[in-house]
């Protein structure tokens, strides 16, 4: 037996309809208490019955100049939704705030399964396509960079990493700063993304060696500039020592892909091909979401690991084994 109430909540200000609320349960005592809940909330002005991203975010979500702008992609809301309800949830510990009004809110299935409809995936590079681009660009000026973006930093880190964080002795880098654009038009330097964010990374043998090139080339294009060449202790900058913005990063990286006849892909997304590669070798999660800058290895798995049906190959032929052992019992 299934007990269901329906009740009241209020007038909608937009239809000047009534709206109501619906609940089933499979107890009685269980119907009863949400009942007694809900009415006690509704009458306190403290209600946040379960709603949806109102369609403003999805179809207008960039705002500019004040109007309406483009939309955000179901990913960048739903992320967006649940920075906001950690951060109610912590208002709510703190007692700043009496309820997480943003709680149940969710995205209509149907713009999850629209985007899914109209939005083709593009997959990060598999293992052959990441080490064609490395031998490709292994004589590129900024061949230590792009080891960076491969070895799993984004983009805005690699741009912000200064000479400071490097250390070439001990063979580590310390991610703190980040270097972006807002609207491809103005450089925002700012920390990580998060506190997470925040870490200090061991330097694979190549990638090493390549930053220890590039410093050495550097030194010299300065010392060929004399004063005309600007110290701005970025690693990656120009030969004039300019630091480079990230949109001329993403241009020289889309130039060398089409130079080397490679699939264009975000630059952004060589961390899922790193992050697979990781995985499908091995590396336990906490290391990995440490490597990305995570503080929940859920969140590096669910939107960097992206096995292809390469990396699948090896449970095929596990499930060999199976089948094997099938046949061998009928004989």
């Amino acid at each position: 037996m299934r007990y269901r109430f329906v009740v009241d909540i209020g007038i909608d200000p937009t239809t000047g309809k009534r709206k109501q609320l619906t609940r089933t349960f499979g107890t009685l005592k269980e119907a009863k208490a949400e009942y007694a809940r809900i009415t006690n909330r509704h009458q306190e002005g403290t209600l946040a019955p379960p709603r949806r991203v109102d369609a403003l975010a999805l179809k207008h979500g960039r705002v500019r100049g004040g109007e309406a702008g483009t939309p955000l992609g179901v990913t960048s809301v739903d992320m967006s939704l649940a920075r906001l309800k950690d951060a109610l949830n912590r208002a709510v510990t703190r007692r700043l705030v009496p309820i997480n009004v943003a709680q149940h809110v969710t995205i209509p299935r149907r713009a999850r399964k629209e985007e899914r409809k109209n939005k083709q995936e593009v997959k990060p590079w598999s293992v052959l396509e990441v080490r064609t681009f490395v031998r490709g660009v292994s004589e590129e000026r900024l061949y230590a960079p792009l080891l960076l973006s491969l070895m799993g930093l984004r983009p805005a880190e690699v741009c912000g990493l200064r000479w400071e964080d490097v250390d070439l002795d001990n063979a580590t880098i310390t991610i703190a700063n980040t270097r972006t654009m807002m609207g491809n038009r103005y450089v925002v330097e700012k920390d990580t993304k998060s506190v997470a964010g925040e870490r200090d990374l061991p330097l694979p043998a190549p990638v090493l060696a390549a930053l220890k090139s590039f410093k050495a080339l550097q030194a010299k294009e300065k010392l060929a500039l004399g004063e005309a060449y600007a110290e701005s202790g970025y690693v990656l900058v120009h030969e004039t020592g300019a630091a480079f913005t990230i949109k001329q990063l993403r241009r020289r990286a889309y130039r060398l892909m089409e130079i080397l006849g490679l699939r264009r892909v975000r630059l952004y997304d060589a961390r899922s091909s790193c992050f697979t590669f990781l995985a499908n070798n091995g590396v336990p999660d906490h290391i990995l979401a440490r490597w990305a800058g995570h503080t929940n290895v859920k969140t590096t798995k669910k939107w960097y690991v992206k096995p292809d049906v390469e990396d699948l190959r090896e449970a095929a032929t596990t499930w060999d084994g199976l089948h094997a052992a099938a046949t061998e019992g009928q004989a």
